[in-house]
This record gives C-alpha cells, structure tokens and sequence, in this order.
C-alpha cells in the first residue's frame, strides 16, 4: 500500500475521532464504555489541538494518524479494517526519521501496542502505575535512546 502523509488541522478532527474511537474499541478493551465517552470529547475538543497531528488517507479517507509533540508520540492510531498494512508502522516512521522523535508512552494494558513500539526498536524505560489523569491505567515509558 502506497501511503502519503499529510498535515491533519481542525477541520478533520470529526474524521481523526472516528478513527480514534474504532481504533481504541478494537485495541483498548480495558476502558469501559464510560471511559470511552469520557475521553472521546477529551481528545476531539482538547488534545488533538496541543500535537502536530499527520495523517495517512486511503480513497480520501483517513485511515491512520499520528499526534507528536516535540519529543514524543503522544498518539497513533488506526482504523482496525486496515491494521496489518503497515499505516502505523509508516507513521512511526515518520515520526523517528522526519521528527526526530525518540519517547512513547503506551497503556501497559495494550500489549499489542507495547510489542509493536518494541519491534520497531523502542525499549520499556520507566513504569507509572497511573495515567496522567491519575486513573488505574498503567503507562509505559518507552524510548529508542536506552
């Protein structure tokens, strides 16, 4: 699959929480339908406009995006359909080579997030028991310089 990445802005932040939400349904079944909803407004109204968000579009729809910060992934994510394809793997790669990006933080309980940080050379460096908003979701720190 050929994949052009683009700057994403407001104006697809309706279409980026779609994908938000179909990705953290099929990845994050630790967060209950409560969590979900309480995050969805979070992310779409606060979070996307504090990253530099890039977006990959497949027939002009956007199928997976990354949000960074100056040194960190701060998210990635994929529409489930089209996961396996390599839209996040690219988009990690992005990240490291165009951005110089070097840290992840991922949910520990997303074990399919934390081996594929780990396949594409990221190491586990610090354990916070926590999320930052203080809820009982462990993070993993993780980084390519270790």
């Amino acid at each position: 699959m050929n994949f052009a990445l683009n700057k994403a802005g407001e104006g697809d932040y309706d279409e980026l929480i779609e994908v938000w939400e179909a990705s953290v349904r099929a990845t994050h079944d630790f967060l209950t339908e409560k969590d979900i909803q309480e995050l969805k407004p979070l992310v779409h109204n606060e979070y996307f406009s504090v990253v530099e968000l890039f977006c990959t579009r497949k027939n002009d729809i956007i199928v997976g995006f990354v949000g960074l910060s100056p040194d960190k992934i701060e998210m990635l994510f994929v529409r489930p359909e089209v996961r396996g394809q390599g839209i996040g793997k690219k988009l990690v790669e992005f990240a490291v080579d165009e951005k110089k990006i070097t840290k992840v933080d991922v949910n520990e309980q997303n074990p399919q997030a934390v081996g594929f940080y780990e396949h594409l050379g990221f190491r586990v460096i610090k354990r916070n028991p926590t999320d930052s908003q203080g809820r009982p979701f462990p993070i993993l720190e993780m980084s390519r310089n270790f």
